[in-house]
């Protein structure tokens, strides 16, 4: 079955719009992170942190990158940006960027644990709305 998580950006949040560019360069800064902390530890950490190669499809490069492994562990993760129309506390309607992240069928257990993990960095990035897999929400930005 397929699933799904969003980090929804509200007016709270760092950036109010994203682009698929931005979470290149979130998942790249993320990459980086973990390659210092495995040289700290003088162990090979940035390939167990991040065992993904990312990759752009044909159609919708401006949409939606995915992340696919050659890792027995793990498969594949799409990550795609969009927008949508909500309505706030005063009933007004305003856009609302997000960051969606999709787990095929052919998903793992182990590409649900790194999209959580991945889920959660950009959500505290980005001080964003985290609507989990298992339907949880988590707050990352300040709350009145």
């Amino acid at each position: 079955m397929i699933e799904n998580a969003y980090i929804k950006l509200v007016p709270a949040s760092v950036k109010t719009n994203i682009t698929i560019e931005d979470v290149k360069e979130l998942l790249a800064y993320y990459q980086m992170v973990t390659s210092k902390t495995g040289k700290q530890l003088d162990w090979d950490y940035d390939k167990k942190a991040f065992p993904y190669d990312m990759k752009e499809p044909d159609k919708m490069k401006d949409k939606m990158i995915y992340l696919q492994s050659n890792d027995d562990r793990y498969h594949m993760i799409l990550i795609g940006v969009d927008q949508e129309i909500v309505q706030d506390e005063q009933g007004m309607e305003r856009m609302q960027s997000y960051i969606q992240f999709t787990l095929p069928e052919s998903a793992t257990f182990g590409d649900k644990g790194k999209a959580n993990e991945l889920c959660k960095f950009l959500a505290k990035k980005l001080q964003g709305q985290l609507h989990l897999f298992n339907k949880r929400v988590m707050y990352y930005y300040p709350r009145k």
